[in-house]
């Protein structure tokens, strides 16, 4: 079964291959070679749209799954319990170059 390809396509593909014809080509030769190029043009179509299809159906599968999100909220500490960390790493740095300091003096 031949695939159809559009006009644009047709006329991509025999630019692509005249532009790439060499000094003595036959127009049967370069014919082919837009033929060769159509159909690597409807693969790349054809591969490209099923991935799209597979990224839509794993966008759907998300949306359609119960939303979980609030457990991990709850595991998760507060904003508050979260900001006092960088602070408490910087006071024991700070005291642990103070006590280098004395220790060396």
């Amino acid at each position: 079964m031949k695939q159809k390809v559009s006009p644009e396509v047709e006329a991509q593909a025999l630019k692509i291959a005249k532009g790439t014809q060499k000094p003595g080509q036959t127009k049967e030769q370069t014919k082919l070679i837009a033929q060769g190029i159509e159909k690597g043009i409807a693969e790349y179509k054809k591969q490209h749209s099923k991935k799209l299809r597979e990224i839509d159906k794993q966008r759907k599968q998300k949306t359609k799954q119960p939303v979980q999100s609030h457990e991990t909220e709850e595991r998760l500490p507060s904003d508050n319990q979260r900001s006092f960390l960088p602070w408490i790493l910087l006071g024991l740095s700070w005291l642990a170059f103070i006590a280098y300091f004395v220790l060396q003096s």
